[in-house]
This record gives C-alpha cells, sequence and structure tokens, in this order.
C-alpha cells in the first residue's frame, strides 16, 4: 500500500548492503581481538594495569585524528578513505599475530594497537559521511537503525567467537588473522559499492577549515542538544565499568554471571533496534529522546540498588534498548542537517562525543565507586542523568518541540537555520569577515 513503511527500505540498496556487512564484519574481529589482546596481554604480564593502557592508547588517535580524519573525508573519496583505513587495521592485527608468534615485545604490542585506533579514528567519519551517498534521505533513519543492529550482532557474536577460538587453539594468533581476515573481506566488500558523487571541498586546509565541523555543531542547537545529552548521559548513566564488581561481590553470580549481565544491554539494544526498524519513524522524536534517557537513568539508579540478578538483568537490558532509542534519533539528525561537504567534518565531532563519553564514563564510574563505593557511583550517576535531561530540556527547548525525523531536514526551523549557519560557517573558513 503506498505510504506503507517500508522496515528494510536501506537493505534494498547494494552499495548500502555491503557498507552494512563489511562493517559488521570488521566489528566482529574488533570484538575478538578485544578479547583476545586482553587474555594475552595479562598472560604475559600479569599486570592489571596493563589492560587499563590497551583502551587508553586505541582512544588517543580518536581524540586527536578525528577531525583530520573528517576534513579528509569532506575533500578525498570516502570509500578510499573506508577502505585505506580497514588496510591498516589488517596490518595492525597481523602485527600482533606475528609478536604474539615470536613473543615480541609488549611496547610493540602497544604500538600494534596504536594502528587499531588511528583505523578507528578515520574509519568513523568516512563510513558516517558515506552514508547518504548509498541511501536517499527518506531510507536514513532507517539505514542507521540497521547499522546499530549490526553493530549490537557483532558485539554479542565477536566476544563468544574470540573465546571459541582461544579455547579451541590456546593461542591468540589465530584470533588476529581471524580479525585481520575480517577487515580484508570488508575490504572487498567496500571495493563493490559505488556510492552517488558528491560535492568536495575545494580550499586547502586552513586552521578555520578544519575547525568548520566544531562550529556548525556549536552553532546547530539541535544537533548540540542531542550530542551533549548523549555525552553526559552515557558519562554520568554509563556503569558498565562496574559489571564485575556486582557480579562478584554484590550479586555474587561469579564469571557466569558476569558474562550474561554483559550480554544484556547488547541484547537490548538489538531488539530496540528490530522494532525501530519495523516501525515508521517516530513521529515525536524529541520527547521520545527525553524520555528514553530519563528512563535510562532511572534504569541505572534500580539497577544500582537491586540484590536480585533477574531483576538487574532486565534493567541492563532496558538501557540497552533506551540508549538505542537516543543513538538512532542523534544520528539521523546529524545526516538530515548537515549539508553534504560538511558530513565528514561533523561525523568527526560526533565521534569524539560518541568515544569520549564511553572512556570518560567508565572512567568517572571507577573513581566515584574508588571513594563513594558503587552502590553510590551507579545510583548517583543515573540521578545525574536525569539531571542532565532537565538541564538540556532548559537550554535547548526545541528538543521537545522536535517531530518526525524523516522531516527533519525539511522543517524550516531545523533546515534552514542549519543552512544558514553551514553557509556562515563555510564563508568563515574560506576567510570572509
Amino acid at each position: 500500500m503506498a505510504g506503507e513503511h517500508d522496515p528494510y527500505a536501506a537493505l534494498r540498496h547494494s552499495g548500502y548492503r555491503g557498507l552494512l556487512a563489511g562493517n559488521m564484519l570488521a566489528s566482529m574481529g574488533t570484538q575478538m581481538q578485544r578479547v583476545a589482546i586482553g587474555w594475552e596481554l595479562y598472560q604475559r604480564t600479569h599486570d592489571a594495569g596493563a589492560l587499563g593502557y590497551v583502551g587508553l592508547i586505541q582512544f588517543l588517535p580518536v581524540v586527536f585524528l578525528s577531525l583530520p580524519a573528517g576534513h579528509l573525508a569532506d575533500r578525498y573519496s570516502r570509500k578510499g578513505i573506508l577502505i585505506s583505513a580497514q588496510g591498516v587495521g589488517a596490518l595492525a592485527s597481523l602485527g600482533l599475530a606475528a609478536l604474539s608468534f615470536r613473543q615480541g615485545p609488549i611496547a610493540l604490542i602497544y604500538v600494534c594497537l596504536l594502528g587499531v585506533g588511528i583505523s578507528r579514528a578515520f574509519n568513523m567519519p568516512a563510513r558516517s559521511a558515506l552514508l547518504q551517498q548509498l541511501v536517499p534521505d527518506a531510507a536514513l533513519s532507517n539505514a542507521i537503525t540497521w547499522n546499530s543492529s549490526g553493530w549490537q550482532v557483532a558485539s554479542m557474536v565477536g566476544p563468544a567467537l574470540g573465546g571459541l577460538v582461544l579455547a579451541a587453539g590456546g593461542w591468540a594468533v589465530w584470533v588476529y588473522l581471524l580479525t585481520a581476515l575480517c577487515a580484508l573481506t570488508a575490504i572487498g566488500l567496500f571495493t563493490l559499492m559505488q556510492p552517488r558523487p558528491v560535492a568536495r571541498v575545494a580550499k586547502g586546509i586552513s586552521l578555520n577549515s578544519f575547525l568548520a565541523g566544531v562550529r556548525f555543531v556549536l552553532r546547530t542547537k539541535l544537533i548540540l542538544a542531542t550530542m551533549t545529552l548523549d555525552l553526559f548521559a552515557v558519562l554520568f548513566g554509563g556503569a558498565n565499568a562496574l559489571l564485575p564488581v556486582y557480579a562478584a561481590d554484590i550479586l555474587q553470580v561469579g564469571a557466569a554471571g558476569l558474562g550474561l549481565l554483559d550480554l544484556a544491554p547488547s541484547l537490548g539494544a538489538l531488539g530496540m533496534a528490530m522494532f525501530l526498524a519495523h516501525r515508521p519513524p517516530l513521529r515525536r522524536a524529541g520527547p521520545a529522546l527525553l524520555l528514553a534517557v530519563s528512563g535510562f537513568g532511572l534504569a541505572w539508579v534500580v539497577f544500582g540498588l537491586s540484590r536480585s540478578m533477574v531483576l538487574s538483568f532486565a534493567m541492563l537490558v532496558l538501557t540497552g534498548a533506551l540508549d538505542n532509542i537516543s543513538i538512532v534519533v542523534r544520528g539521523t539528525l546529524v545526516q538530515v542537517l548537515t549539508p553534504d561537504e560538511m558530513r565528514g567534518r561533523v561525523s568527526a565531532v560526533n565521534a569524539i562525543f560518541i568515544g569520549s563519553s564511553n572512556e570518560l564514563g567508565g572512567f568517572e564510574s571507577g573513581i566515584t565507586a574508588k571513594y563513594f563505593g558503587p552502590v553510590a557511583s551507579v545510583v548517583g550517576g543515573g540521578i545525574g542523568t536525569v539531571f542532565v535531561v532537565a538541564g538540556v530540556m532548559a537550554a535547548w527547548p526545541q528538543v521537545l518541540r522536535l517531530g518526525a525525523l524523516h522531516r527533519a531536514g525539511q522543517e524550516p526551523e531545523e533546515a534552514l537555520a542549519a543552512a544558514a549557519v553551514a553557509e556562515d560557517v563555510e564563508a568563515e573558513s574560506r576567510g570572509r569577515p
């Protein structure tokens, strides 16, 4: 029937299918490798501190290289950058395999992990900016929802497969080689894509042009509001880093229970992603976003106070489901409100927000738990998330008025304001007073 929602709209485009499949394979490989790295480093060093550097060494390139990566994505072929980034990741995995085989220096393992972080820094802006070249605007929200589904599947299958390969082979080498194979297969899939051509940034690199994405985000209120909401919600409310403490000391469910707790948010996110994919686009995206983030914080409060494994598991499933609503709303707004010639740079800012919230959120949870206890850390963080929602509503009331996502790029209040901001930012980049 005409006008009926098509849950597979994005998947009907071959280029997007290649992007989704390649991303799923690459992400699955990354998740397998994460398990192997942690296992091998601890086996060789018996030092928990060595594990702490793994996340840091991969996070730093995202912070320092995402902006230049976004600039390059607006000047050159996004498909080419995506393929090159996967190539760097494959080389880093092969390096890890060689070091594992020869029991090479630990310092060189971190060098390879730096390569993984560099690959991630260039991959994220190019991949996000490429999306609108593969699907029409009407299918963007659907594509972002399927992206989330793919990521959640990879985050569940990858660690399990990595653990099985480790257990079967008893050697991390095989995991690293399999990760490299995933990256190389993803390159093959990306090579077959035929994205629509877009206008490129013709001017040379300058500080103004380099920071244009940052200025666009700061001046486009809806994008800034949703990014800020996501950043501080995960910073305060995300307490995944404390799951081992809850499994061992509070719920007393051991390693098997920890595995279930770790799996629960991904199950919730995958379920919500499938639900959203099969439903028409959100008609009142702003209120849905605010309610979802508030519920996210309250679910962490209940989890923090819970002494029941069943209730705790249910709350973690709920956090994943509600967080996925935020991912879809924010991701769609970034796509539809950003002019294509700036999409790489704006996607780079989004990547920094995402990376910062996850890494700093784990750090914040650990520090507050150290001084105030894990329960106070989780409950206080959940309450803090609710206050963040109230603060965003007060600072940016237009979020509450945000309607259908698929029309966000057509409504005068959002689209015309974003276009005006983009024009001013690009003029400043060219040096106009």
